[in-house]
């Protein structure tokens, strides 16, 4: 009798392991599946239904982010599909403490924290931590069942199961696709935050501690880094991937405040993040000055800021953002020297008007300097330290007047 023919694994039928299920192909006409938009729970920024990441260096708030992007849904002010309509969120976190920083963090960006769940996972008479993919089925019937518009993962790394090597690209995805079909299936937006390596790069997807799945899986990535250049101890966040989206949206800017809440064992202090608007500069012009990219000098960057600060006060001001460029150029000034510079002389810019026009604002005086923000401290991932007194105290919520307390789940 003839060996039976191999197949295209190099396998014969003869030789295929006997404890593999049957495997059956089903094919599906394209004409089959019902096409639709994309859905987006920050509009062009984070998608519904997929994995959105943000890394960044440590102690640059990217968990106070996570926290205002919470807040924001939770009372339904995000632009996007649930604007106008308060969503519930699932905030998985393992390196914070719920009662001393997740919690105040949460109430000082304003959420409302009966639409936010802390996760836990009861396993063997006791409890667990959320793990990937094991608990993916369980979570998104959760999702489901609760109408869940954001899944919160503070950090993404550390949901994964000990078992998997996370520098091991087929490895990660293994964790990984199980959670993006959840997303999918549920519509519910996948946030994780992701920390930065030590190599110097210029590209922000480089730079993701672990395999290159992280990015590779996520169909959005929002890179965040401090602007040193801009003195004032901002921060800026930008689109560094968008595979559903438009690439090239404005960066924003932010800064971290110390603030005061109050908890039935007397005052606690947390940052809280603020976004005070658009920024010139992106994250990858801020990683290629530390990946040592060529450019103008400090000495430049302080004769352009000068010299900005002048013609806009002589306009009045401000001015539009075309008016700058060409009054900067007759002045020998690049347009990047000018760009860099303009935080630095307290101008920052806005959008009017159809068709729409940049205008460049002189905001700082030198007999009105800016208020200096609480810069959070290395390591401690935007928590602010009990020295940082004097900042203001965050409003509570409606019928609320002081951080609740949250148990442990043991």
């Amino acid at each position: 009798m003839p060996p039976a023919p191999a197949g295209l694994d190099g396998i014969t039928a003869d030789h295929a392991p006997a404890s593999e299920p049957a495997r059956r192909l089903l094919l599906t006409p394209a004409s089959q599946i019902r096409m639709r938009p994309v859905a987006w729970t920050w509009t062009d920024r984070i998608p519904s239904g997929a994995l959105t990441v943000i890394p960044g260096r440590e102690g640059i708030g990217k968990s106070l982010t996570l926290a205002w992007l919470t807040a924001q849904i939770t009372r339904g002010v995000l632009p996007g599909r649930h604007h106008g309509t308060p969503r519930p969120v699932i905030y998985a976190a393992t390196e914070d403490s719920w009662s001393q920083t997740i919690g105040p963090r949460l109430f000082a960006a304003g959420a409302d924290l009966d639409m936010v769940y802390r996760v836990d996972v009861q396993h063997d008479g006791g409890f667990d931590q959320l793990t990937l993919p094991r608990d993916c089925t369980a979570l998104g019937r959760e999702i489901t069942r609760l109408g869940v518009a954001l899944l919160a993962a503070d950090p993404l790394l550390s949901l994964i199961h000990s078992g998997i090597d996370t520098h091991r690209d087929r490895d990660l995805r293994t964790a990984l696709e199980p959670l993006v079909n959840m997303a999918d299936r549920t519509g519910c937006a996948v946030v994780g935050l992701a920390h930065f390596n030590k190599s110097s790069s210029a590209d922000a997807l480089n730079l993701i501690t672990g395999s290159r799945a992280f990015s590779a899986v996520a169909r959005a990535v929002i890179a965040i880094a401090r602007d040193d250049e801009a003195g004032d101890g901002s921060c800026v966040m930008s689109q560094a991937k968008n595979n559903l989206g438009p690439l090239d949206l404005p960066s924003l800017r932010y800064v971290v405040e110390s603030v005061e809440i109050s908890t039935d064992e007397g005052p606690a202090f947390v940052g809280k993040l603020t976004i005070t608007g658009e920024s010139d500069r992106s994250v990858n012009d801020i990683l290629g000055e530390g990946a040592g990219a060529e450019g103008d000098d400090r000495s430049e960057r302080d004769d352009a800021a000068a010299w900005l600060r002048d013609w806009l006060t002589e306009q009045g001001g401000e001015a539009t953002r075309t008016d700058v460029l060409k009054a900067a150029r007759a002045e020998g000034i690049a347009e990047r020297t000018l760009r860099r510079a303009k935080t630095r002389a307290g101008v920052t810019t806005t959008r009017e008007g159809f068709p729409a026009r940049t205008l460049w604002q002189l905001t700082v005086r030198d007999d009105n300097p800016p208020a200096r923000p609480v810069r959070p401290q290395s390591g401690q991932s935007g928590h602010v330290p009990e020295a940082g007194r004097t900042g203001r105290t965050a409003a509570p919520l409606a019928g609320q007047t002081e951080l609740p307390h949250f148990p442990s789940p043991h």
